[in-house]
């Protein structure tokens, strides 16, 4: 199968001097590509000049996660696409054991590795772990972390499993399942936008799974820190597209109507810990999802044997009033 690497860049030269070198050493099954999104600081010329055998695609602006890619990669000939953030240290053998998946599985459209923490390599980190699940009111979690407790990593999640969705910072999808799916939804720019596409593959009948055995290391927030308001109203705002565009419509109505309640909830939250700015993110968010609530309507193009695809419990309530803080501590149903 013929790999190829895609690494999104938007003035990210400091992270491309870090951790370029593992992708290069440890990638030799792969083409390696640097997709860079419109920057104004001189990463394209430090790659060129450090770096020439990797590929270089300049993208004319900054469209985001979604845009970036979408655009990125019509220039890209590969049976598998790997993307991959450029705040990830990669490891000897990554490549391996997802191919190998990959082979044996014809049905298999989506996998991610075991993402650990680079800051503290004996935990899971926090965008995928190992693996990705929605609960009822499609509220995101992983196996090995759950909202903002991170489980150390002891191999209790280390088998090969079926996951809702498979993590944007180490994403691998097969082309032929991309350009099927007409790639990301631009619409969400950033966050989430990986979760839509996963949800809408296995609408189609593919699957997604985690392959612990191939292991990254993730910064996570490089772009985009967690105390930016703006990753609070995309994460909030895309929640809701997310919703929207993929519900059964049985369940459309009552399953956002709690979660905007609970989206309210989570504001008040933040303006009694003097968080005003996240107070008005979420304000804003559920702003623009009315704003838009009849163009994402039109997107809804559901098959007829889509499937109920999310947690029929609340990892909301588990978590906050059980106190239950693991995902082996959970039951999960669907």
């Amino acid at each position: 199968m013929k790999v190829a690497v895609v690494i999104l860049n938007w003035n990210g030269k400091a992270l491309l001097e870090q951790f370029l070198p593992s992708v290069i050493q440890h990638s030799e099954r792969a083409d390696i590509y640097v997709a860079d999104n419109a920057s104004t600081d001189d990463s394209v010329a430090f790659v060129k000049t450090n770096y020439p055998d990797i590929h270089i695609i300049q993208n004319a602006e900054n469209g985001g996660y979604a845009k970036g890619y979408n655009d990125a990669l019509k220039h890209v000939e590969a049976d598998i696409f790997c993307l991959l953030n450029s705040d990830v240290e990669v490891t000897s053998g990554w490549l391996s054991p997802i191919i190998t998946q990959f082979e044996a599985d014809a049905d298999t459209g989506i996998i991610q590795p075991k993402i650990l923490d680079h800051k503290d390599k004996s935990k899971f980190e926090y965008a995928g772990a190992s693996g990705g699940y929605l609960d009822k009111y499609g509220y995101p979690y992983c196996r090995g972390r759950i909202f903002d407790t991170l489980e150390e990593d002891q191999g209790q999640y280390d088998d090969i499993t079926d996951i809702f969705w498979a993590s944007g910072a180490c994403f691998f999808v097969r082309s032929k399942v991309f350009f099927e799916l007409n790639g990301f939804d631009e619409d969400f720019f950033a966050h989430q936008e990986e979760i839509d596409l996963c949800w809408r593959a296995r609408s189609i009948g593919y699957g997604i799974k985690v392959v612990p055995s191939s292991v990254v290391y993730h910064v996570g927030g490089a772009t985009l820190q967690e105390q930016n308001p703006k990753k609070t109203y995309l994460n909030f705002r895309n929640s809701l597209f997310l919703l929207l565009k993929n519900l059964k419509g049985k369940d459309l109505v009552p399953v956002i109507f709690s979660r905007m309640l609970l989206d309210g909830l989570a504001a008040i939250r933040f303006l009694t810990q003097g968080k005003g700015s996240h107070f008005f993110a979420v304000f804003k968010a559920h702003l623009h999802f009315y704003a838009r609530l009849n163009h994402f309507r039109r997107k809804r193009i559901l098959p007829k044997n889509s499937l109920k695809h999310y947690q029929i419990t609340s990892i909301v309530w588990g978590y906050f009033v059980n106190r239950k803080k693991t995902y082996k501590e959970h039951t999960i149903e669907y």
